[in-house]
């Protein structure tokens, strides 16, 4: 039996919100499982175990972060076909298929996958034996976080928040229970901070699946899982999936780029870009909020061939491009030196960051249309100009970094990464006439 039908369902902007809340507070919870390892880790008496999980933490984010597609297209998908139960069911088994491959994947090049990261990275011979050790345990959980994106993404599809909520929350409060039992009771240091890690993640997705078992549809029709699986119908899958890892691609170049500048500036100056890009994260997880509510009501558009709601869309994402820069502007200002202290306690680079603190209130105005209309695109599966946009948005950034940096320096690169993310923006919002034919389409 299918869905409620929700094509004749009046919206209002208060429904729209109503997703925004409970999305922005689940994000936010996503980066602190490594946050919450290096705090256990950075009280125990031996400074490479702090170091050993820095990078094993980056290997991961990078990742997983490359592979983050899977939550955003299932997001679109799964709010395309409210109004029908077998798409509804499709929409979730064909990401979660992708999700258990690309987990394999992980596991059987492990060895691969970790030598080629200290070739990279190349630390000394007891941080690189820690990493290997925080490393070997947790890439058995590759699958299962990537089952997690698909879960939440699917979740977040049918507009299901609380269920979201609870899954974040509920792997972050698990992860601390068990590291504080396995570092500070069992002395099992940093494999004792994966494991746990690890064992979060696993039951994320034995919760995830509950849910799912629960909000399912069911139908009297079998499920022809050869249809579901064939590749005429994983293409299209793959082809939006695809696109979204081009873009992430294109954010960890100009990430990477950004990095490898800054640090040819003077130790503090890095320093502080390093507390800036920090604060950067966490209002680019604010605007997360705001693309995922946008996701799901444009997919409800797509998904009921009504124009009228997709228009709505637009102008309840228009009016959270001015919102949202608003709110994360005034709590910059209201609490920036509080917010800096948070991240560091060293004088000199908090006057330095306070210094470079006009980019952060450029930042939320210029990425504000980038952002939330990715959301916008995401959920009725228009990839292909969000893939084009950042494509552009990154030709953008090599051209305005080669000329700035020279000339202002570090205040340069702030530049040109503005540039680049007022880029996303503009070159994004130009194909807002041409994403109202995929709705009727």
């Amino acid at each position: 039996m299918a869905n409620p039908s929700i094509s004749n369902q009046q919206y209002q902007f208060s429904d729209y919100l109503k997703l925004v809340i409970p999305f922005v507070l689940s994000t936010i919870t996503t980066p602190l499982l490594g946050v919450v390892d290096t705090a256990l880790v950075g009280h125990l008496p031996n400074p490479a175990f702090i170091a050993g999980i820095a990078i094993g933490t980056v290997i991961f984010n990078t990742i997983y972060w490359l592979f983050g597609f899977l939550r955003v297209s299932t997001t679109g998908f799964a709010a395309q076909a409210l109004d029908n139960a077998l798409l509804l069911k499709s929409s979730l088994i064909r990401p979660l298929f992708i999700a258990i491959f690309l987990g394999l994947v992980f596991i059987i090049f492990q060895k691969f996958i970790f030598s080629a990261s200290m070739q990279i990275i190349n630390p000394n011979q007891e941080v690189q034996h820690y990493a290997d050790s925080y490393f070997s345990v947790l890439i058995w959980g590759a699958p299962f976080v990537l089952i997690n994106y698909v879960l939440v993404g699917w979740l977040m599809g049918i507009s299901k928040v609380k269920a979201v909520l609870f899954l974040q929350v509920f792997i972050n409060v698990l992860n601390i229970i068990m590291a504080m039992l396995f570092v500070w009771w069992f002395r099992w240091d940093i494999k004792g901070v994966a494991f746990a890690t690890l064992i979060a993640q696993i039951s994320c997705s034995l919760i995830g699946i509950l849910f799912i078992y629960r909000y399912l549809p069911k139908t009297h029709q079998k499920t022809d899982l050869k249809a579901i699986l064939s590749w005429q119908s994983l293409k299209g899958v793959i082809l939006v999936n695809t696109n979204l890892m081009i873009r992430t691609i294109c954010l960890l170049i100009v990430t990477n780029h950004f990095i490898s500048i800054g640090s040819t500036f003077d130790t503090e100056v890095l320093a502080a870009n390093t507390v800036l890009f920090q604060i950067h994260y966490m209002m680019a997880y604010l605007f997360d909020g705001f693309a995922n509510a946008s996701s799901v009501f444009s997919g409800r558009a797509k998904g009921n061939k009504s124009m009228e709601l997709y228009n709505q869309t637009l102008r309840w994402s228009l009016q959270a491009c001015f919102i949202c820069p608003i709110i994360i502007i005034a709590i910059w200002l209201a609490f920036d030196t509080s917010i800096i202290k948070l991240l560091t306690n060293q004088t000199e680079i908090i006057n330095l960051t306070l210094q470079y603190q006009s980019w952060l209130i450029i930042f939320p105005i210029v990425a504000a249309g980038g952002l939330i209309y990715y959301g916008v695109f995401s959920g009725i599966s228009y990839t292909s100009s969000i893939r084009d946009s950042m494509l552009l948005a990154l030709l953008l950034w090599f051209i305005a970094q080669y000329f700035a940096v020279p000339v202002w320096g570090n205040h340069g690169l702030w530049l040109a990464y503005s540039l680049f993310s007022y880029g996303r923006t503009i070159f994004l919002v130009i194909w807002i006439k041409k994403s109202r034919s995929y709705i009727t389409a």
